[in-house]
């Protein structure tokens, strides 16, 4: 059931991806809405969710919905998706090829399926509970890099709660002259199917909302790699913090953030 699912998830992110492209072709300035500080919004985002939900409600119509920008707020008891239609919208304004289509399913409190569409590179990453994970139909690892000083990572800036700033420059600043390099692409949906493919070997951020996560967790997870809280946990959709690893990676990352991120 959930292969299927899957499959046809896919077909509606790609077209969700294919209406994203097309006005990005044309988009401009003048079109673009705050939801609140640097938080950026346009009738794109808006028009991407309402076709994805549109196309998910025929898949299961018994799901519920936790979308970002709210289109539908129905929840339900067993099924839900949780949708970002444009994980990057400030990458989508600016003109910045790096931003995703994020579909997540929620079955009671267990995520069961995930799909992440890189819109740019046509890229579509997924995975279901018990399966492999996949990129355009090729099977995906996380990668085998075993220590911090051999990897490269991937982080996001917070950009409008600033209230744990010297903590996450004191982290930045250890792993930036610890490892290959640390990198910000500005979705976190990407980063996630980035780190499950093996092009980074962690990813570590916090103010991070269900929707730009859940679909990402599902696909490093079935890769081999682990996904936790700041504290190890498993608890990431409502902590609004994760750290994602090849599995490798988790003690040694864990041991740094502890260090410097949940400094007094």
């Amino acid at each position: 059931m959930l292969e299927k699912i899957t499959q046809q998830v896919i077909e509606v992110a790609k077209e969700a991806g294919a209406f994203i492209r097309k006005e990005r072709e044309t988009f401009g300035a003048d079109k673009i809405e705050y939801k609140g500080l640097n938080d950026l919004v346009s009738y794109v985002d808006k028009t991407a969710e309402q076709i994805i939900v549109k196309g998910l409600q025929t898949i299961l119509p018994e799901a519920g919905f936790i979308t970002e920008e709210q289109t539908n707020t129905i929840v339900s008891e067993r099924y839900n998706w949780i949708i970002d239609p444009l994980d990057g919208t400030t990458n989508f304004i600016h003109g910045l090829p790096v931003f995703s289509v994020s579909i997540a399913l929620k079955e009671h409190e267990e995520l069961v399926m995930g799909v992440v569409y890189e819109v740019n590179l046509d890229e579509c990453f997924y995975a279901w509970k018990d399966s492999a994970a996949y990129l355009n139909g090729k099977e995906i690892k996380v990668s085998a890099a075993s220590k911090i000083s051999d990897s490269l990572l991937a982080t996001g800036f917070p950009y409008y709660d600033f209230s744990k700033q010297p903590q996450y420059i004191a982290l930045f600043t250890h792993l930036m002259k610890s490892c290959h390099g640390l990198r910000r692409l500005g979705s976190a949906a990407v980063d996630l199917a980035y780190t499950a493919c093996g092009r980074f070997d962690a990813y570590y951020e916090y103010n991070l909302n269900p929707w730009d996560v859940a679909a990402g967790i599902v696909i490093v997870r079935q890769a081999g790699g682990h996904v936790v809280n700041y504290s190890g946990g498993n608890e990431i959709l409502n902590s609004r913090e994760l750290l994602a690893t090849n599995g490798k990676l988790t003690e040694e990352m864990l041991g740094v953030i502890e260090e410097y991120f949940k400094i007094s």
